[in-house]
């Protein structure tokens, strides 16, 4: 195989959207640095929805970014809490697989926090090629061309061989 066809985990991204800020963000934060050991980042909101009662720069959620091994790590750990099946919708077009987790309490080593209450949380797990880096440099940067982008059933695959992951069928309901 073509050293540069070779698709590699580049990160795992968790993200909790609470709302607001308060205790729920509090807690939210909290819950990621314990899964993690990693700092988390509040994120916040850049447009106003009144009805929401949601304004520019209001913190409504946080989210860590894990690279390198302790990403596969994690993964793993994750993937085990949906019991390693996931939906075909769980990837998209591009590559990259999102999935949420209703309890932190499924996810393998996570002990209850009576701090932290019962919180779920989404996971997307991003892959890349090597030459990927084209589309992030300073200078010249360019697409990276259809041809070398990661298909949806290349992720799959990946997916399978690297951890064993079982994919559904779109119809199946125990898949959704």
């Amino acid at each position: 195989m073509n050293i540069m066809k070779q698709i590699k985990l580049e990160k795992v991204t968790l993200n909790i959207g609470t709302g607001g800020p308060g205790e729920k963000l509090d807690k939210a934060l909290k819950l990621l640095k314990k899964l993690t050991n990693k700092k988390p980042v509040a994120t916040t909101t850049k447009k106003r929805i009144p009805t929401w009662g949601i304004r520019p720069g209001l913190q409504i959620g946080c989210k860590v970014t894990i690279r390198g091994k302790e990403a596969e790590d994690l993964s793993k750990r994750l993937l085990a809490a949906k019991s390693n099946k996931l939906s075909p919708s769980n990837f998209d077009s591009t590559g990259n697989v999102s999935f949420g987790i209703p309890e932190y309490l499924d996810i393998t080593g996570a002990e209850y926090d009576s701090g932290i209450g019962i919180i779920g949380l989404e996971a997307a797990i991003t892959l890349i090629r090597p030459g990927f880096r084209i589309k992030f440099r300073k200078f010249k940067k360019k697409k990276v061309s259809v041809s070398h982008r990661i298909t949806k059933e290349e992720a799959i695959d990946f997916m399978k061989n690297k951890f064993s992951i079982e994919v559904g069928e779109k119809g199946e309901k125990e898949w959704l």
